[in-house]
């Protein structure tokens, strides 16, 4: 497959590392480190290794989970980094999931005002959408990604042999951004995802899910205005997952929480742009077809609005979602009402 240019950096298929390689032998950085989870540095290390026949760097290792992902953590890796006498022409390589890209690029892009890093995605969510797109972030008081920066990685590498590591759950959640795609992009490959199996995601179809991010992140790259479509599912998903996190035993995986998102949502877009029943209809069967349902407590609807309202897409004061008008196409900085979003929730718990 055809590396992927966007804005000053590349994103590189099944390519066995040979960028990488020729960058590290080019004696550019005085040190490598590399983060990864306990699960990551367990799991895929090994195959990173293999694959790269590279040793010299210093191992990161951190806690998994997006329970992680805040500041806390981030002070840590800092002195970490600091220990190691990490200056100015480091790198670092961010081995795993969305929470390793999220949070490793933020502390990259900020550790002594920003040091290079790189992206190698080893989950099919991060695959397709979180290492893509130069958006870094932690999060807040289980509000998601409040603090964050736009910083390019010098490369991304998306390597399907990664997702042979993963159990079903973390490749269901993946998938939901790829149905996002196709969602807010492109009917025809939404119609392609819905007769294909989730555990064995094809590589062509990870092609065509960051092709399209790609696209749209290179028109706006710093999310005023198309970049904001990426969005769709993710201002009432994003609440129930930080919900979710703080008050289950068992918490939604992101793609969970997006895939309710995704079903609310396009219900908000019957009467707040132009999508019709039938599509409706159609996006809430194929949804509840895959992802477990979940019960969204009355108790919580208060608690969700106030999560909502923290959503970085917001303006004014007012809650701004994207919206399809048709499977396919989304539009963008859609003020919608709060009864509408309760009756979104409403229709979800009705299914």
């Amino acid at each position: 497959m055809e590396p992927l240019t966007s804005a000053g950096h590349t994103l590189y298929f099944e390519s066995n590392l040979d960028a990488l390689k020729t960058l590290l032998a080019s004696n550019k950085y005085s040190k490598v480190f590399v983060l990864a989870d306990e699960h990551t540095s367990e799991v895929c290390l090994p195959l990173f290794q293999s694959i790269l026949d590279f040793s010299e760097f210093d191992l990161i290792e951190t806690s998994a989970g997006e329970e992680n992902k805040n500041i806390d953590f981030c002070i840590g890796i800092w002195k970490t980094l600091l220990d190691f006498e990490a200056d100015r022409k480091s790198l670092m390589i961010n081995l795993g999931g969305g929470v390793i890209t999220d949070m490793g690029g933020f502390i990259a892009s900020t550790y002594k005002r920003g040091i290079d890093f790189i992206n190698i995605p080893t989950t099919l969510l991060s695959q397709v959408d979180a290492s893509v797109g130069g958006k870094t972030g932690i999060d807040i008081d289980n509000v998601k990604n409040m603090v964050g920066t736009f910083t390019l990685p010098q490369m991304v590498f998306i390597e399907t042999a990664f997702l042979k590591t993963l159990p079903p759950r973390e490749l269901l959640s993946g998938f939901a951004e790829m149905i996002k795609h196709g969602l807010i992009y492109d009917k025809a490959y939404y119609e392609k995802l819905k007769v294909s199996d989730y555990l064995t995601p094809a590589a062509a179809d990870i092609y065509r899910s960051v092709e399209i991010k790609n696209e749209v992140v290179t028109i706006d790259p710093h999310e005023k205005n198309l970049r904001k479509i990426l969005n769709f599912g993710h201002t009432i998903g994003h609440a129930i997952e930080g919900y979710s996190l703080a008050n289950d035993e068992n918490p939604l995986t992101h793609g969970e929480a997006i895939a309710i998102g995704f079903v609310c949502e396009a219900a908000l877009s019957i009467n707040n742009s132009t999508l019709s029943t039938e599509e409706l209809e159609d996006i809430s069967r194929y949804i509840l077809s895959l992802y477990p349902k979940y019960h969204i407590k009355k108790e919580s609807y208060n608690t969700l609005l106030e999560l909502m309202k923290s959503d970085k897409k917001n303006e004014d004061g007012n809650i701004l979602f994207s919206l399809l008008e048709n499977i396919g196409k989304c539009t963008f900085n859609c003020r919608v009402s709060t009864t509408d979003i309760l009756s979104s929730l409403d229709y979800y718990n009705s299914l």
